[in-house]
């Protein structure tokens, strides 16, 4: 069925998560990202969480937006995670109890179908917000009922005052099961990314790597190589997803520019996959430098 654009502004649940010591090391673990910052739990300050952890926290409230959207679990099926956008106003940390909440503030018709947008924000115990995060979603083949509807868009990037060349590209292998080791180290579950007859039945060459995980293992090489291995620079990072990642393959992560900002250092960057497609493109990240 169509979806109905009048469901914009609409609120879809929400959900509490105590930050584990265990859940936070096992989606680090789940990416290979073996950032100490991550897992040792000798030190003074708290462990933080690997940034793209934060998709973890949304995850449960995705099946109640299919009672406020409409959307059939056929519809579902098909449906294909297009645009991510998270803006870190701090760390997620071991300890924390953190609330999401989630949002419908997009939808309009595109070619290939309906794209909707949703937006999570996450605070911890005392109110402050922690993540706010912009979800696109696209629903193949289902047309759009309404002309389109924003209640609200991401914010727009600073302007870059110069730009440079990136200066690296690394390649780094997709073993053959890590989709399966990252459906249960993030507690994500979709059919198209573990059972190969599923993902053949939607029109899938195989199961495909979760995008977030593509996003994870960028992110991983961002904070390494950008940001002097602290998580807590990244101030944002907003993708669009692109060509299919499939297992046993080896992917290219790209920084293509930097530029600084009045608000810190611009990084443009992309994947490709094995096939030289962009798995990730229109890649940007934001990094404190002060």
């Amino acid at each position: 069925m169509p979806l109905s654009t009048s469901i914009v502004g609409k609120e879809f649940g929400a959900t509490t998560t105590p930050i584990t010591l265990r859940r936070a090391m096992a989606y680090a673990a789940g990416v290979a990202d073996h950032n100490p910052r991550y897992f040792d739990d000798t030190g003074a300050t708290p462990v933080v969480a690997q940034p793209i952890f934060g998709v973890c926290l949304d995850f449960p409230l995705h099946e109640a937006l299919r009672d406020v959207s409409g959307v059939s679990t056929a519809e579902s099926d098909r449906q294909v995670h297009a645009t991510q956008d998270m803006i870190f106003h701090r760390p997620v940390r071991v300890g924390d109890v953190l609330t999401t909440r989630g949002r419908i503030v997009g939808a309009e018709q595109r070619s290939p179908g309906a794209y909707m947008v949703l937006r999570f924000d996450t605070a911890d115990a005392a109110g402050q917000p922690v993540l706010t995060t912009y979800f696109g979603r696209l629903l193949r083949e289902v047309p759009c009922d309404g002309p389109a509807r924003w209640a609200d868009r991401p914010p727009e990037f600073p302007a870059a005052v110069t730009s440079g060349a990136g200066g690296w590209s690394v390649p780094v292998s997709i073993p053959w099961g890590m989709p399966h080791i990252y459906s249960e180290c993030a507690q994500i579950y979709f059919a198209i990314h573990t059972e190969r007859s599923f993902a053949l039945g939607v029109g899938l060459p195989d199961i495909v790597l979760h995008g977030t995980a593509t996003l994870a293992i960028a992110t991983r090489e961002l904070v390494d190589r950008a940001c002097a291995g602290d998580p807590a620079r990244l101030a944002r990072v907003s993708v669009r997803f692109g060509g299919m990642v499939v297992p046993g393959s080896t992917i290219t992560v790209r920084l293509d520019e930097q530029s600084p900002t009045p608000e810190g250092r611009l990084l443009r960057f992309s994947v490709l996959n094995a096939a030289g497609q962009p798995a990730i493109r229109d890649g940007i990240a934001l990094v404190r430098d002060d």
